[in-house]
């Protein structure tokens, strides 16, 4: 018997889960640290993964004792990621899976941790497919949104924002990161997980479904159209 259940609705993250950002991001929040000598481990990505910017800078500078202010550094990430984020390319599967439901009428959404001209950027050169979405809630900018990830806010504010007002329960979402993973689950959806192949496996529990890549995922174990033979 399985353990998933059918929905109705599907929730997307965006980054390291649509697009390849994630290697972005590192080679911008490492330019910015190189005058201090100071390492961007992977510890240290994974803490911040998913969480609003201004709290991403605030676990950087904490936790490597920059002599940078929020603003300063927030300010000298978003001139790098002006120059590098519209070279952002989609991982493998997603295209597929968002022309699919779309295709067959699957109400979709973005929901990210980021901010309105981050995402922007990011998707400069991807608006047809972006077209594909009911709707996208960004936490950093969105004022509905009252705390990031791992609080469920965002995943709540995106189900109601459809149309037809989902419950929790009828919602997938698509995730990459643990907190992302955490604020699924705490808004009562099931998740569907992609991480990272460094991501160790003890940080990918709470998932319903941990894959190794987008193309690995079967539409119809959660009662949506299969994808055509």
């Amino acid at each position: 018997m399985s353990t998933y259940k059918p929905v109705t609705h599907v929730i997307f993250d965006m980054d390291g889960l649509l697009l390849d950002t994630e290697a972005l991001y590192t080679l911008a929040t490492e330019r910015v640290l190189k005058p201090f000598g100071k390492e961007y481990t992977w510890e240290l990505k994974v803490a911040q993964m998913g969480q609003k910017a201004e709290v991403c800078a605030k676990v950087i500078i904490g936790s490597l004792g920059i002599n940078l202010s929020v603003e300063d550094y927030l300010k000298q990430v978003s001139q790098i990621h002006m120059e590098i984020m519209p070279s952002a390319k989609f991982l493998p599967g997603a295209e597929k899976l968002v022309f699919h439901l779309h295709k067959h009428n699957i109400p979709i959404a973005i929901a990210s941790g980021g901010a309105q001209d981050s995402f922007e950027l990011k998707t400069t050169n991807h608006k047809e497919l972006m077209s594909k979405f009911s709707h996208v809630v960004l936490a950093s900018t969105d004022p509905e949104v009252k705390n990031g990830k791992p609080a469920p806010d965002v995943f709540l504010v995106c189900a109601n924002r459809f149309p037809d007002t989902p419950k929790p329960e009828q919602c997938l979402v698509f995730e990459d990161a643990p907190n992302g993973v955490a604020a699924g689950v705490a808004a009562g959806m099931q998740v569907v997980m992609v991480p990272d192949p460094r991501m160790k496996e003890d940080m990918t529990k709470g998932a319903t479904q941990v894959l190794k890549s987008l193309e690995d995922f079967k539409p119809e174990l959660y009662g949506l159209p299969p994808y055509d033979a």
